[in-house]
């Protein structure tokens, strides 16, 4: 009940309302209100409920300034106890002041049995499979090698089965080209589809071996070609990318060989070859990150709410919206903005839009956004220039960084302020910088590719010397520079990039990557799985060779080589493959690996026209040549090079060298080495293609004469070898008839050999009858001799008459001498005639003692006299 106090206090407030009532005139504006206590009650129970809410933000943000006051970050708390959860303890397990020891025990006992068996279970299971996969992996590698090992034999031509059986690493290559050798030299894309029976190795020689042929038709016509798209569209052709748990492939690589060769962009820009090459890198690692932010919108298509929307920026958008969906609602998602603050993606977008390739997006964004209003004129500058900014666009750009970095509170901001931070470090370019960013934020990159993609991003071109500051001017700074890159790079084993080789190709991508491409050849020359990635490493090096670009951006570690080096060991791979073909028949294929292998000396493309540099265009003429001539010594060598008939004009010689002089010039240096290296025949029919008539009638003569000599020594082969080459003197003189142009000394020498020719002939004459024991008639041969002083019906002659003689005539005389003796002694003197012949034959060798005849010879004379 209320009390008297109460109740006067009341009364007195219901007077002063009346009063005050009372005064008040009536107002037009506002009615009067009659409202009761019950109604008061509830409408000021209304009012407190809204100055409540309208005070909770100030409340808030007194907290977050508290907080923040304490080095305490409310957003992260806020994060922290969304996923906060509460777990129970030991205690609250087991109580132990519920329990009695013997049951608490109990308790333990049992709980540890059971976790151990359920730990087991789980080892049992993991170990049965990872045991099935080992055991499938090895079931598919067996099974893989029976069927390439049958479709190898199926495809070896039988005269080299054995010799590829033997070659040890090098085997599936040589039983890849065996196959290959079948090949249609036509250029149309059905020669690129592989047969289903080959094995790799096989389907790879195929297809690269007809891209080769169609390089090398390009650049003698001087029409434009594509090497690294034309390889890369081979080996897509193969369909033989499986993943496999491996996180790059070759066709990966052929990629990455395509973008960094500029094959992949019809614009032009004017950098070096060593810029090119990196802007051709990273913008590959963009169009992968592409695909990765493509593949994970389709793995969360529900939160990234891409909907109908295709732009650039509309994906990368949708990107985010996966990847930060634990920070809440993001600016470009906030419908009211004083609701709750959003997230600021400004970095985030530009620098995902930069990591992507979508340029234009970053520099809109970059325009749009007040956060990134002084960033985006150096970011145009840097999208423009290449990233070759201005000095004072670097060193603005440095200075911000100077600035974050000495941010105290940096540790407790959001990871997503961290891209700022690498946008401002790519602009500026900065070595102190960026080694620093890498020290202190060591988780920044999860992966190699967004890694690679910083430091491509980040380097200058800058002078030789690496300890120059090349935009000192007084400050500390130094450019990121591309051999920063490799010592970092190359601090790690191989094994490490290739998980101890589960990933093979990782390593060559990587020294790919950072322009270290004769190191990348070489690697995957020497991997001789069959999955043939040294095939590969052939191509590629053609496809770098034909640019001109093996030796930019440096070789890797160690000695570095010289440029002729580096040239050399790419052009000896090529080499090496070409005569792998050479071993097994294939010449044509050969030749086409050949000419790649002298273009390499050359310096690519250029030396096709004769456009490279003076010493590198002598070495590529001095190796074609040789080349040429090993393909020359070869069986069916000469009708491929030279043709059915003629110099070169009709075969494949003429379209390495078009010069006529130069091209005698070259065959009669080949035919000079057939015949150092006992290879007469191949010797004999080029100088008679070149229209060197008595060099080739001095070779026949030669041969000729050491063929009666093994005649008279009793081979019985010598008859046939000498009735072939009499075949071929006289065919060299039936086209000497009939050739033109022949000069006045050519004839003359012709003449003199045409004389040897017949003088060997009538030795050779004596020779069938001494075979078949008909003496007197082989003494008649002898006399007959016109050249020799021995009828013994004609006077004494000149004692000089051996001088004469040709060198070949002189080797086959003492044999003849001889020939002669023997007959004396087995046919009976009757006219005195055979003893004048003896006389003749003693005086004769009387007249000529300084030509060292044969002691048997000296003796059988002093028997006969």
């Amino acid at each position: 009940m209320p009390t008297e106090p109460d109740m006067s206090a009341w009364t007195n407030l219901l007077h002063s309302s009346s009063k005050l009532l009372e005064q008040a005139a009536p107002s037009t504006q506002f009615p009067p209100l009659q409202r009761n206590l019950d109604q008061l009650e509830a409408l000021s129970k209304k009012l407190k409920s809204k100055t409540q809410r309208t005070e909770a933000p100030s409340q808030s943000l007194a907290a977050t300034r508290l907080l923040a006051r304490e080095g305490l970050n409310a957003e992260q708390l806020a994060r922290d106890l969304k996923s906060f959860e509460l777990k129970t303890t030991y205690e609250d397990v087991f109580p132990s002041e519920a329990t009695s020891v013997e049951e608490y025990l109990q308790q333990v006992h049992e709980m540890a049995m059971v976790s151990a068996i359920q730990e087991a279970q789980k080892d049992n299971l993991r170990s049965f499979n990872d045991y099935m996969i080992k055991v499938l992996e090895d079931w598919q590698k067996e099974k893989r090698d029976f069927l390439q090992s049958l479709s190898r034999v199926s495809t070896l031509p039988k005269s080299s089965f054995g010799d590829a059986s033997t070659k040890g690493a090098r085997s599936g290559q040589l039983a890849s080209l065996a196959s290959s050798s079948q090949v249609s030299a036509g250029p149309s894309n059905s020669d690129l589809v592989p047969s289903a029976n080959k094995s790799i190795l096989d389907q790879k020689a195929s297809v690269y071996a007809e891209v080769v042929k169609n390089l090398n038709k390009a650049r003698e016509c001087g029409l434009p070609f594509k090497p690294a798209t034309a390889f890369k569209g081979a080996y897509e052709s193969l369909s033989l990318d499986i993943a496999g748990g491996k996180s790059v492939g070759m066709q990966k690589i052929w990629h990455l060989v395509q973008a960094m060769m500029g094959e992949d962009t019809a614009v032009e820009h004017n950098f070096s070859k060593k810029m090119s090459m990196v802007i051709g890198a990273r913008r590959h690692l963009e169009w992968g990150h592409e695909k990765y932010i493509m593949d994970t919108i389709q793995s969360h298509s529900a939160q990234a709410a891409l909907g109908g929307a295709v732009g650039n920026l509309q994906r990368v958008r949708a990107f985010l919206r996966v990847r930060l969906r634990d920070y809440g609602v993001l600016d470009f998602d906030a419908g009211d903005a004083r609701r709750q603050p959003p997230i600021d993606t400004t970095w985030q977008q530009i620098y995902f839009c930069l990591r992507t390739g979508y340029y234009e997006e970053a520099k809109n964004v970059a325009l749009s956004s007040r956060v990134s209003h002084h960033f985006a004129p150096q970011l145009i500058e840097w999208i423009t220039t290449g990233g070759l900014v201005s000095v004072e666009t670097a060193l603005s750009a440095s200075e911000e960084c100077e600035k974050m970095l000495r941010m105290g509170d940096r540790i407790g901001r959001s990871s997503y302020d961290k891209k700022k931070l690498l946008l401002y470090a790519i602009i500026s370019g900065s070595r102190k910088h960026i080694d620093r960013l890498l020290r202190d934020l060591s988780t920044l990159f999860s992966t190699i590719e967004d890694f690679l993609w910083f430091k491509l991003s980040a380097i200058r071109e800058t002078s030789s010397k690496p300890s120059t500051s090349l935009f000192n001017e007084g400050l500390d700074y130094i450019p990121y520079s591309m051999d920063d890159l490799q010592v970092y790079l190359n601090k790690f084993e191989p094994s490490y990039y290739t998980k101890n080789g589960k990933d093979p190709l990782v390593y060559p991508y990587i020294l790919l990557l950072s322009i270290q491409l004769l190191p990348a050849v070489l690697y995957l020359s020497k991997e001789t799985r069959d999955e043939g990635h040294n095939v590969d490493a052939v191509h590629i090096s053609i496809v770098l060779s034909d640019h001109g670009v093996l030796v930019e951006g440096g070789v890797g570690v160690g000695p570095q080589l010289g440029l002729m080096d580096a040239l050399s060991e790419a052009s000896s791979l090529i080499r090496q493959y070409g005569a792998a073909y050479l071993r097994l028949g294939n010449l044509s294929m050969a030749l086409e690996y050949y000419a790649q292998a002298a273009a390499t000396m050359g310096g690519g493309r250029l030396s096709w026209t004769s456009r490279g540099n003076v010493d590198q265009q002598r070495q590529r003429n001095l190796m074609l040549r040789q080349l040429l001539i090993e393909i020359l010594l070869r069986d069916g060598g000469i009708y491929l090079l030279l043709g059915p008939t003629g110099a070169g004009e009709e075969g494949e010689l003429a379209r390495f060298i078009i010069d006529v002089k130069m091209r005698q010039q070259f065959l009669l240096e080949a035919a000079r080495q057939c015949q150092d290296a006992g290879l007469y025949d191949k010797s004999i029919e080029i100088r008679k293609r070149v229209g060197a008539f008595s060099m080739a009638l001095d070779t026949i003569n030669k041969c000729l004469s050491e063929a009666i000599c093994a005649l008279s020594c009793g081979r019985l082969d010598s008859e046939s070898r000498t009735a072939g080459l009499v075949h071929s003197g006289n065919e060299i003189f039936n086209a000497y008839k009939y050739y033109p142009d022949v000069s006045l000394q050519e004839r003359q020498e012709v003449m003199e050999q045409q004389t040897v020719l017949r003088q060997l002939e009538a030795i050779l004459s004596v020779y069938k009858p001494v075979r078949l024991g008909h003496h007197l008639e082989a003494l008649r041969e002898i006399a007959k001799l016109p050249f020799l002083p021995l009828d013994p019906r004609t006077p004494h002659t000149a004692p000089d008459v051996f001088q004469n003689l040709s060198p070949h005539v002189q080797a086959c005389v003492p044999d003849l001498l001889k020939v002669a003796l023997s007959c004396l002694d087995n046919v009976a003197d009757t006219d005195g005639s055979l003893r004048a012949m003896r006389t003749k034959i003693a005086n004769f060798m009387a007249n000529n003692m300084n030509k060292n005849w044969p002691c048997d010879l000296y003796e059988k004379v002093a028997r006969s006299l």
